[in-house]
């Protein structure tokens, strides 16, 4: 029998022994190296230990600057990123939540795997605190970003924060990952962030495309703002794979049924709320008769259990729906926003270059 690689990880195997080596990042660690935590002498928490002296939370945050890109990780491999956990400002700060970025790079690429605002890589995209109950994302009181994703690396691992905002932020954060060898078919994580406000009429909403090589579609969490009366999700969702035309090989529903949902979500004509292990619809932000005028919703749907295997390339579109007089579908223009998460094989498409701060302000 092969030796265990200590990937994988769910209950059936806890009780496996591994050559597997854990190490975790934090602002009291920032290599990961064995027996250097808690070191710290200098840090934001420096003045609060002032009596106790070094090993007391002297490091437990840091401040990244206007403009600064912080390296939160740069690890050399094999390994793999086994869970992150980040806070502070990026879970804090309302319209301004999509000016930080997060970055992922693998074995030393130049373009990013993961390219994403913080907020709507956690599958909060309207950038205020919302409960998240499900495997790979949890989202917990007051502000807690977690993920489980696994994510392996062959030789490096490169995790950076890019603060766009005009003010100094806050982060918190916390890297798990191990140190083993990675099997040949072990795909690389990627995540990638669109936005498009308004949709233009009639034309289905791009979730991602342009997707080439071999790997599997894993999840979509998106944020919907509605911008007409009415119920706004009729659209079907449709994966265009390996040489797909004019039509796709899977085509959804509904938006509701594609987030595991029914009947627009409607129970005594209100909308119910839900968080699972797989699928969501965890937000509503509703109309307060005052400067919020406009329904908004998050929803999540993680193929963990059906993943979307492509060999060539991949494209996914979803359409904004409504309704009109005489029983017609009238074509929404919504603020729709969204981050498509995949495993595939190097070496992956750039992605398309990311918006402008005025653009990514959620208004």
């Amino acid at each position: 029998m092969s030796d265990f690689n200590g990937l994988g990880m769910h209950l059936g195997n806890l009780s496996r022994v591994s050559k597997a080596r854990t190490r975790s990042i934090s602002a009291e660690n920032y290599t990961g190296e064995k027996g250097k935590a808690g070191m710290a002498t200098e840090g934001t928490g420096a003045s609060c230990a002032r009596d106790l002296g070094q090993g007391w939370k002297v490091s437990p945050s840091v401040v990244v600057q206007p403009g600064e890109t912080y390296v939160y990780a740069d690890i050399d491999g094999p390994g793999a990123i086994q869970s992150m956990w980040l806070s502070g400002d990026i879970a804090r700060k309302g319209p301004a939540a999509r000016f930080y970025i997060l970055r992922i790079y693998w074995d030393g690429e130049d373009q990013p795997s993961v390219e994403s605002p913080v907020c709507d890589f956690f599958a909060c995209p309207w950038g205020q605190y919302t409960q998240i109950n499900s495997l790979p994302v949890s989202v917990n009181p007051n502000g807690g970003y977690n993920c489980f994703w696994e994510m392996p690396f062959r030789e490096h691992c490169r995790i950076t924060l890019e603060n766009r905002h005009r003010e100094p932020m806050v982060t918190y954060y916390q890297i798990n990952y191990t140190l083993t060898d990675i099997p040949d078919d072990a795909a690389y994580f990627h995540a990638q962030f669109r936005r498009t406000n308004p949709v233009p009429y009639a034309q289905p909403y791009t979730i991602v495309d342009g997707i080439k090589g071999v790997g599997q579609y894993v999840g979509t969490s998106m944020g919907w703002g509605v911008n007409n009366n009415g119920w706004w999700g009729e659209g079907e969702i449709k994966f265009y794979m390996d040489g797909d035309g004019e039509f796709p090989t899977i085509c959804g529903t509904g938006t509701e049924d594609y987030f595991g949902g029914a009947y627009d979500w409607d129970v005594d004509g209100h909308y119910v709320t839900y968080t699972t292990p797989f699928l969501g619809m965890h937000q509503v932000l509703k109309p307060d008769g005052c400067y919020r005028s406009q329904h908004r919703h998050a929803m999540y749907r993680w193929h963990v259990m059906d993943p979307v295997r492509f060999e060539q390339d991949l494209s996914v579109t979803i359409q904004a729906l409504g309704w009109r007089d005489g029983g017609r579908y009238l074509p929404m223009q919504d603020d729709m926003n969204s981050v498509a998460y995949w495993y595939q094989m190097a070496p992956h498409a750039p992605f398309p270059q990311l918006p402008d701060v005025d653009y990514l302000e959620i208004i």
